[in-house]
């Protein structure tokens, strides 16, 4: 299938790694200029020059920190000047990292869940309109999570966090529409990234089989998918690279599980 995706001016927040990564290289094979962006210098370039080998025109690797709005303007402003003043997609991976039970989380931990799973998103986006408007398409997609919907006491505020990017995606659909701007939200549940593989790590998973890692999901979250491993990074890829396309036309505001089954709640 034709994506339609040839020459796009694509951006991957997260792009150096894991989920972010597969998704710019389903982006790059379909022949669109890919930035990524990611805060080790050697994770965004050995990440362009892979996807200069699988396709794209003008990969790009860009260091940033996404929690400086002035870093994320001067950021856009750059790929807006080498890309003409238009962009075509926005993705947008960064998530937190936070894990406690509600009674043991502080006020800075509560604050960088919301720094990175809402403000990053909000700057990135905030940053790229003005070039998201002036191009004659435009998508955005932002990475939600699984777990807003199934709740686990560990990951109060990451699911706090996700379940506001969605709310936010969600209202930015219904503001960018008259522009026929697409928003929606992917929601992954247990993907077998470099994230998932240190927590497996840290409780005693030196593993990164995705049945295993699903194995420990189920005995410290208690609530694994239908499917008996995790999900791949490949797997979540494609699907963000079609909602992301010229291809698909009038889907938006939607929030779209890619879970392995969950009970479509």
């Amino acid at each position: 299938m034709d994506l339609g995706l040839e020459d796009a001016a694509a951006v991957v927040v997260g792009g150096s790694r894991g989920m972010g990564f597969a998704t710019a290289r389903c982006l790059a094979e379909e022949g669109a200029r890919v930035a990524v962006v990611g805060r080790s210098r050697e994770d965004v370039e050995v990440a362009a020059e892979s996807l200069s080998e699988c396709g794209s025109p003008d990969p790009v690797g860009l260091v940033a920190n996404v929690r400086d709005g002035d870093a994320v303007s001067e950021l856009f402003v750059e790929l807006g000047d080498r890309w003409g003043g238009t962009l075509n997609v926005l993705v947008n991976t960064v998530g937190p990292n936070a894990q406690g039970a509600f009674d043991i989380l502080t006020d800075d931990q509560w604050r960088e869940a919301v720094e990175d799973g809402v403000l990053s998103m909000v700057r990135c986006v905030r940053a790229s309109l003005p070039f998201l408007r002036a191009a004659e398409w435009a998508r955005i997609v932002n990475f939600s999570a699984q777990s807003t919907q199934r709740q686990s006491v560990p990951l109060v505020a990451y699911t706090a966090a996700k379940s506001m990017l969605t709310s936010a995606s969600k209202n930015l659909s219904q503001l960018l529409a008259p522009d026929e701007i697409l928003v929606n939200v992917v929601s992954p549940g247990t993907i077998v990234t470099p994230s998932l593989i240190e927590w497996a790590r840290s409780v005693g998973v030196e593993s990164s089989d995705p049945y295993a890692l699903m194995g420990a999901i189920g005995t410290h979250f208690g609530h694994p998918a239908q499917m008996p491993r995790a999900g791949l990074p490949e797997e979540v890829g494609p699907l963000v690279a079609f909602l992301a396309s010229r291809r698909n036309s009038y889907i938006t505001g939607a929030d779209i599980n890619i879970d392995g089954g969950s009970d479509f709640t």
